[in-house]
């Protein structure tokens, strides 16, 4: 059976990305998959989480300064489902032309892992851009008699406590099993939730430990009705600078964060994603874009795609011997 001109391209993008030379058909059809002018219609950006979401949140603090950047209209199109899965699965398939993009997180790096079947590959996208990158943080009901990590550990040992997180298979549930489960050997409860769930449950009582991406998080925690006990991160967050991070509390190189990004269909070719990527950077760096994701507390965090490249490829890596060591499937 004769190859298609799609799978030419998408194994010419591969080759290039593991340093192969090209030859014949293979750069003949990469060189014409790079079109003339870009972009010709509007940008379709299939969020994989549901409207409401912080993914979905920055996608559309993005889109008006992109529609305006490009000249077409960019659409939000939500496709939640799986953990992230579902669009992941909707972008692989599409055409690699740039005009479709995947805004996804962290979940996209820890899911190929933790499910046995995701649908996709990392090697069916090219990364493009991210666009945040900020820790998670790990704070108790004001109840609980532990004001320092060192004092939840001492008292995870003396009672049977139980965390809320994010939900299975999140970064801020396998940060804290690292935490608790693999540093400190506590038999303790995870209960899965979504982010802005997990906040309300430690506020309500009903889970005395939260483990959660910062944004639902820090608004109670400067308020006062949660009490912080420490982020993920290897520095300090600005947004909170007087919570120690874990590292600096006896668990040297101890960092993790939730990230945001946008992937496009491998063979996209690579001024297209250099333009794209260029246009997200400029969005990132705008005064009234840092000012509302500060306010979210969300750390705005351009790179260029080999840097995205490289900070995903690790985390796969990373993540795959996590969800090994802690025995976790989704399915």
């Amino acid at each position: 059976m004769q190859p298609t001109a799609r799978s030419i391209i998408r194994n010419a993008a591969r080759a290039l990305a593991i340093g192969l030379p090209l030859a014949g058909t293979a750069a003949q059809a990469l060189a014409q998959a790079q079109p003339s002018s870009f972009p010709s219609r509007p940008l379709r950006v299939v969020v994989a989480f549901p409207p409401g979401a912080t993914t979905d949140t920055i996608a559309r603090l993005l889109q008006p300064r992109l529609a305006e950047a490009f000249g077409q209209p960019v659409l939000i199109d939500n496709r939640g489902g799986a953990g992230g899965n579902i669009g992941a699965q909707i972008v692989a398939k599409a055409a690699p032309d740039g005009h479709t993009l995947l805004g996804t997180s962290v979940a996209f790096a820890v899911n190929v892992s933790l499910f046995s079947r995701p649908g996709f590959e990392i090697r069916d996208f090219v990364p493009v851009a991210m666009a945040t990158l900020t820790p998670n943080i790990l704070f108790v009901h004001p109840s609980v008699k532990a004001t320092s990590l060192k004092e939840l550990i001492a008292l995870a040992r003396t009672e049977r406590l139980s965390y809320a997180s994010s939900g299975t298979g999140t970064t801020t549930h396998l940060a804290a099993e690292v935490l608790f489960r693999q540093l400190n050997k506590l038999d303790i409860t995870h209960v899965p939730h979504t982010p802005a769930a997990a906040v309300t449950a430690v506020l309500g009582g009903q889970v005395p430990i939260g483990s959660t991406s910062m944004p639902p998080a820090v608004p109670l925690a400067q308020a006062g009705k949660i009490r912080p006990i420490a982020v993920t991160s290897a520095k300090r967050s600005a947004t909170l600078p007087d919570v120690p991070t874990v590292a600096e509390l006896g668990y040297p190189g101890f960092a993790d964060y939730t990230w945001i990004a946008f992937l496009a269909p491998a063979g996209t070719a690579a001024p297209v994603v250099a333009r794209i990527n260029t246009e997200i950077n400029r969005a990132l760096e705008a005064p009234d874009v840092r000012e509302r994701m500060n306010g979210l507390a969300i750390e705005p965090t351009p790179m260029s795609p080999a840097a995205f490249g490289a900070v995903l490829r690790n985390d796969v890596e990373r993540y795959a011997k996590i969800v090994k060591q802690l025995g976790l499937k989704a399915d």
